[in-house]
């Protein structure tokens, strides 16, 4: 029987630190928690499970002083992504408090043509500020992803907390159907292989 051997990441490669930041020395992220996730076209495998972990990370990043900000993608009117609808509005479980700023973006990665950047430097976390970026939310593949690649171009230092986030089954280009679980650990470990880290669990940072 073949042993697959994993290869070196980049990361190892180029000398990035893989330890997982400290919470209460990060930024929350919390990236698409809209309902437009729950329901419907859309609906994601574990989006309940995902959306309750995201309450959990929030609810700990919020006792620890670290600062939040919420994204939410708007699609435009009558799509599953109408911010001005119930169907695209950030699900109440997660929805922001009084001063957390919230970001609208319309490219998967939340950094494009958006304030984020702007709103994280007013936090204190430009760049090379010192201050870690960690990103919850939804899809995994998509907007998760590529917020974490487009963080790092930046110069940050992003952390992804795998159980705040949830894809779904997709059409593989060979006309199979490759399955949620297996997207999702492939969007996770191309993260890790040089864009960030991934811990599993909320429980899994540091305070």
């Amino acid at each position: 029987m073949n042993t697959l051997t994993p290869s070196t990441t980049l990361r190892d490669v180029i000398g990035l630190d893989n330890r997982p930041p400290q919470l209460s020395d990060s930024v929350l992220i919390m990236v698409d928690f809209q309902n437009t996730y729950r329901t419907g076209v859309m609906a994601l495998e574990g989006v309940e499970e995902a959306l309750a972990a995201g309450g959990r990370l929030l609810e700990r990043a919020r006792a620890a002083g670290t600062p939040v900000v919420h994204v939410l993608n708007d699609g435009g009117e009558g799509t599953p992504y109408d911010i001005r609808a119930h169907i695209g509005a950030i699900s109440d479980e997660v929805a922001p408090a009084t001063g957390e700023p919230v970001v609208v973006k319309q490219f998967p990665n939340a950094f494009h043509l958006t304030e984020l950047e702007r709103t994280l430097t007013d936090l204190g976390a430009a760049p090379g500020s010192g201050r870690d970026l960690v990103i919850a939310g939804f899809m995994t593949h998509m907007c998760v992803n590529h917020t974490a690649q487009g963080a790092f171009n930046l110069g940050y230092r992003p952390t992804v907390v795998a159980e705040t986030t949830a894809t779904r089954s997709l059409v593989a280009p060979d006309g199979t159907v490759l399955p949620a679980v297996a997207l999702q650990a492939a969007a996770l470990t191309g993260i890790t292989d040089l864009f960030g880290t991934v811990v599993a669990t909320v429980d899994e940072l540091p305070a």
